[in-house]
């Protein structure tokens, strides 16, 4: 049967057909923004710190767990912190100290790269036995996006305008044009790490600095109507003097709830210690979150 559409019918048919792609994709867009994310960063080997923070982010309820980058390089167990964020989160992106495990590395002081040097043998050695041949870690590595987009929303290591390497202090609210130039390749809201200093640049320009006290675990954020670059602090490797661990749960695209976590990071020291080529500084600041 032919079914024959006058020009006026025609369209009403595509005008109808336009409401429902406009409803649908509001709901979708609904449906986005109700997501519950946990978002972790900067895990640096430090497997006691990921296994506590994993441990906090299960009785969250969470819908996914992204991480923002630099899964290795300090800590001292490189190869099972990179699988366990292979195994538990659905999003990664690569970090500079994830790339300098896979290259030769770049802008490191001595102590950091000595210890991304000793990262890459663990990561080599590991990949030549016969039971990882099929899923070799520097592969997943290598395979690792610089960013994610989803909707108005930016995931980075670094910043949006290097999203690799480029850091985003505190301080650089007093810098205009570089956050001007930065705040300019945001759609509404970034999320990063890199500098372990957790809290949230706004335009204005400020920056909030999360306050969980000690004996307490959390800390909320509303994020502004506006624009705002988002640091998550770091899992591994805390530099805020705070030594618990950090990471946030991003509830409806609205607000940021920052999450502070005990974990006995006195045997990731004596890990660090009993290991020649890492620098035993790398251990002892762990104890002093800086």
């Amino acid at each position: 049967m032919t079914v024959c559409l006058t020009i006026d019918s025609g369209i009403r048919t595509l005008r109808i057909f336009k409401q429902f792609l406009k409803v649908r994709s509001n709901r979708n867009n609904e449906d986005a923004t109700r997501v519950k994310r946990a978002i972790i960063s900067d895990v640096h080997g430090n497997l006691e710190a990921l296994q506590a923070v994993l441990e906090d982010i299960d009785k969250q309820q969470v819908d996914s767990i992204y991480c923002l980058g630099d899964i290795v390089g300090y800590g001292p167990n490189p190869c099972e912190c990179v699988r366990l964020v292979q195994e538990r989160c659905s999003m990664v992106l690569l970090g500079n100290h994830d790339q300098g495990a896979l290259f030769d590395p770049e802008g490191f002081n001595v102590g950091a790269e000595k210890a991304i040097r000793w990262t890459r043998s663990q990561l080599e050695q590991n990949d030549r036995m016969p039971k990882h041949s099929a899923n070799r870690l520097a592969d997943f590595l290598g395979e690792l996006p610089r960013t994610h987009a989803e909707g108005d929303l930016l995931f980075v290591h670094g910043s949006a305008r290097r999203p690799l390497d480029e850091y985003v202090f505190p301080e650089d609210i007093y810098n205009p044009l570089k956050m001007k130039h930065i705040f300019e390749l945001i759609c509404r809201y970034c999320f990063q790490g890199h500098t372990h200093l957790p809290g949230i640049f706004t335009v204005s320009p400020e920056f909030l600095s999360p306050n969980v006290p000690q004996g307490g675990n959390e800390c909320c954020i509303p994020l502004p109507a506006a624009k705002a670059m988002v640091n998550v602090g770091s899992v591994g490797q805390p530099r805020d003097n705070d030594r618990r661990a950090c990471y946030v749960i991003l509830e409806d695209n609205l607000v940021v709830r920052y999450r502070r976590i005990e974990y006995p990071c006195d045997v990731t020291c004596r890990k660090i210690q009993e290991i020649n080529d890492l620098d035993n500084f790398l251990g002892e600041r762990l104890l002093q979150g800086r």
